[in-house]
């Protein structure tokens, strides 16, 4: 492959990863398999695919400052779990096999789509009970923040199910959270990639800066819709996602 194919093609599939990564939380579907694909290892292509998915979160933030207003105190509630979980995750990426979470995470992305498919009635059902305030809710979401940082794909469907189930928000404003939180989490096992001299810069920048631009289209483009049929787009897409995993596993 030549070096302006190479670039051409990761730029593209950074376009594609920053549309369905900030809507469905799907990046990574589109990303990890273009990684391999240029001729990286899988231990390269994670974690020069988590360096470049911190693209969608800067893009995304930039385009989703309406749907991010008024959250300050979630965003540093739930980033600071996204931070520490990020952290954790990076770590057992460099010490574990990726083997350790294959069996679960599929099955990890069906409930999350379920769970976006209910999420009217069952927010119905346990309105009062559960606060976004709750640390069994901040502890979930630092640990979904753990699995982004090791992995990752289909962590994004996971926390905007979380969220989902505890904030009285649109789906747009949910998605704009989430990306933050798990920006957050991508950006310090990052930083944590390149201290152990993991991450492919080659492969890495085309991949990201096409991410900054899917991600600062989406936002424009997931305003436009009904709700309803974002959460099925991003429950069916996650579905797809379990399947995907499935066949790989």
């Amino acid at each position: 492959m030549s070096p302006a194919t190479h670039v051409v093609l990761l730029v593209l599939a950074g376009v594609g990863s920053g549309l369905v990564g900030y809507g469905a939380g799907l990046a990574s579907l589109v990303s990890y398999p273009a990684l391999l694909a240029v001729g990286l290892s899988p231990l390269a292509a994670n974690a020069t695919n988590t360096a470049a998915l911190t693209g969608i979160a800067l893009g995304g933030a930039g385009s989703a400052r309406p749907e991010l207003a008024g959250t300050r105190a979630r965003l540093v509630r739930f980033g600071v779990a996204g931070l520490v979980g990020g952290a954790v995750g990076a770590v057992l990426l460099v010490v574990l096999p990726e083997s350790v979470f294959a069996a679960v995470v599929p099955w990890l992305v069906v409930l999350g789509s379920v769970v976006l498919l209910l999420r009217p009635w069952l927010v119905r059902l346990h309105r009062g009970r559960l606060s976004e305030r709750s640390p069994l809710v901040i502890g979930v979401v630092g640990l979904l923040a753990v699995y982004g940082g090791y992995f990752g794909a289909g962590a994004g469907t996971l926390v905007i199910a979380t969220l989902g189930l505890v904030l009285p928000e649109p789906l747009t404003r949910i998605a704009a959270l989430r990306t933050v939180v798990l920006g957050l989490a991508n950006l310090v096992a990052t930083v944590i990639f390149v201290a152990q001299g993991l991450v492919v810069w080659s492969s890495m920048v085309p991949l990201a800066v096409g991410m900054v631009l899917g991600g600062a289209l989406a936002p424009r483009i997931l305003r436009r819709l009904p709700e309803v049929v974002v959460r099925v787009v991003v429950a069916v897409a996650g579905v797809g996602l379990a399947a995907f995993l499935l066949l790989q596993g």
